[in-house]
């Protein structure tokens, strides 16, 4: 039931991780607390479809 997922930043849309998720245990979005390079920064990483 594990699915791959991609992360993308909040602040300049840009997709830096990859990571998996149970879809039976958590059925809303992801959201992490990422470093992003482009940034250069920790930003907020959602989960995008």
């Amino acid at each position: 039931m594990r699915e791959i997922i991609t992360l993308e930043c909040t602040q300049c849309k840009n997709r830096n991780y990859t990571t998996l998720k149970n879809k039976k245990k958590t059925t809303g979005r992801l959201e992490r607390s990422k470093f992003c390079q482009t940034c250069r920064a920790h930003t907020a990483h959602k989960e995008i479809k």
